[in-house]
């Protein structure tokens, strides 16, 4: 079969992360997302969102912007999406219980050519009053490429504790 240390699934493997792996303060960094007018269009399509806002350019050369504009809803879904490759959300994805809460603001319009990047900070780690689980607050910054925060939100997940051994 080969040697196990070049096997490729385990170097590729993701350790599993729980609810106590997770330190306020820490901070993580995305890579970069480029927003396409095909990305525009696709998500008018799947969400039913035609606003002209978003779909119409002759309408758009009108308006304070000038040129369609990114939904919101697609910029939190390509926010989801990014964050959802960091190693923290990788290793998290087993032990996630499930989004308690989601808040977003929009601070900025999003174009097509705008690429995001997202930072993910651990703002928050509570205990539940059930023992095998706790509540993680996840502050994402999505920024354009010239660094203007674009949306700001924050994600209360609900994550499973370590498991504990059992003591002979």
């Amino acid at each position: 079969m080969g040697d196990p240390d070049l096997n490729l699934e385990s170097r590729l493997a993701v350790p599993q992360f729980f609810f106590e792996d997770c330190t306020v303060g820490a901070s993580f960094q995305t890579p970069g997302r480029t927003i396409t007018d095909a990305d525009i269009t696709m998500f008018a399509g799947l969400s039913g969102d035609y606003n002209q806002l978003h779909t119409d350019a002759e309408f758009c050369r009108d308006t304070a912007f000038g040129k369609p504009v990114a939904h919101g809803l697609l910029v939190l879904a390509i926010t989801s999406g990014l964050t959802a490759r960091l190693p923290l959300l990788s290793g998290l994805q087993g032990s996630i219980l499930g989004l308690v809460n989601l808040e977003c603001r929009w601070r900025a319009p999003v174009f097509a050519g705008d690429t995001i990047t997202v930072k993910v900070d651990i703002e928050d780690v509570t205990e539940t009053s059930k023992p095998d689980r706790g509540i993680v607050l996840l502050n994402r910054t999505a920024q354009n490429q010239s660094g203007q925060d674009v949306m700001l939100s924050g994600w209360k997940l609900m994550v499973r504790r370590a498991p504990t051994s059992i003591e002979s």
